[in-house]
């Protein structure tokens, strides 16, 4: 049955929906019902505007919407196709969101897998998770297989080990796939971006120490990154603020997020911070990974935490290990923000908001009261000087 000898009540788009809307169900049912089949050719969108009485841009947009749900393909100098997996993706449901994301075992990462999966589910989407290691050139293979794959949206927190190059973005929105930025964006790509409020985080941990009497704090991080930066940056404003600091012979910066890394360089970094006739009475860690390393490594030198030194990490508000637990961390809601994510990606899929939107959303720090920031040991108190 022809797009052109459908009699399509428009109007339906008074009763609260647009006619775009209407335009677009009705297509993808004909697909469904077998009415259009995988691979036919459909009218142009001109045509499609005069037979059915309506604007082009009206048309343009159920258009744009079925594209991106995968359920026609355009070839340039060709026309406008019904996708031969069109059906499939019908059965199974149109939305595939993707998140693709550096890690998935440790720090912010579980929880932002939860929430993001379940967000999917609750908005009757499916969920793919890529893990890039880190490797941006790992990150880049994942967009071209989720192209290839026409996936419905991405929420991807980009690389820091390599710069993300700003293509790898373009490519998918290119293809009409919309992108929402967790943690950082990347540079010169607009888009909707959930940002962790890296010196707002690090300022909120110098706060906590200032509180506990701590001026000189010693800063741990795994690599060298932006985040990195602004983290210490935070953490210096806050401890200026009361006569301390973070000294850069305080400062250990590992070349790796991988602990197994790292592992041998942190032990003789604490080793040789704690031989120091005044060393700092905290330490700051930038990940909580990173911190629940340090505490079982201190643990085995035999220091107390906190009797000894104070242990202050950052992480997600789900703390479900049983080191994590114990840590006093900054912590962010990181299943929220994938909530937000899925719906920041529904809504440019449904044309509320701009791919290009490029709104800076952040995600408001909190603290997990945990057990190991304590006040300056006794036998420290009278050596505070900075």
């Amino acid at each position: 049955m022809s797009l052109l000898s459908i009699e399509l009540d428009l109007n339906e788009g008074a009763q609260g929906r647009a006619k775009y809307e209407v335009l677009r169900d009705h297509i993808a049912g004909q697909i469904e019902h077998s009415q259009l089949q995988p691979g036919e050719m459909l009218p142009t969108e001109q045509t499609l505007a005069d037979a059915l009485g309506v604007a082009r841009s009206t048309v343009r947009q159920a258009m744009g919407a079925l594209e991106r749900n995968g359920l026609i393909r355009r070839i340039q100098g060709k026309g406008t196709f019904v996708h031969e997996d069109a059906p499939r993706r019908l059965q199974a449901g149109a939305e595939l969101f993707a998140l693709i994301v550096p890690e998935t075992r440790l720090g912010f990462y579980p929880s932002l897998l939860y929430g993001f999966e379940a967000a999917a589910r609750d908005n009757n989407c499916q969920a793919v998770v890529c893990n890039t290691e880190n490797d941006v050139d790992k990150q880049g293979s994942a967009i071209l297989q989720l192209i290839d794959k026409q996936i419905s949206g991405v929420a991807i927190v980009p690389t820091t080990q390599s710069t993300t190059p700003a293509y790898h973005i373009r490519q998918l929105q290119q293809h009409r796939i919309p992108v929402v930025f967790c943690h950082r964006r990347v540079e010169g790509v607009p888009a909707p971006l959930l940002a962790l409020p890296f010196e707002k985080i690090g300022r909120l941990a110098g706060k906590k120490l200032a509180e506990q009497g701590h001026r000189r704090v010693a800063c741990f991080a795994s690599q060298d990154s932006r985040s990195t930066q602004r983290y210490r940056l935070g953490l210096q404003s806050a401890l200026q603020a009361v006569g301390g600091g973070c000294k850069e012979k305080d400062t250990w910066i590992g070349d790796s997020v991988s602990l197994d890394a790292n592992e041998d360089k942190i032990l003789r970094a604490l080793k040789a911070l704690l031989a120091r006739p005044r060393r700092p009475t905290a330490i700051f860690a930038t990940f909580d990974s990173l911190a629940e390393l340090i505490y079982l490594q201190l643990g085995a030198l035999g220091v107390r935490v906190p009797g000894d030194i104070s242990l202050i990490g950052v992480g997600g508000t789900w703390r479900e290990g049983a080191v994590v637990r114990r840590l006093t961390s900054v912590v962010v809601d990181e299943a929220a923000a994938a909530r937000r994510a899925v719906q920041l990606l529904t809504e440019i899929r449904n044309g509320t908001r701009l791919a290009t939107d490029g709104q800076r959303i952040e995600l408001p720090p909190g603290v997990s009261n945990g057990q190991t920031l304590g006040p300056v040991p006794t036998d420290a108190a009278t050596n505070l000087a900075f």
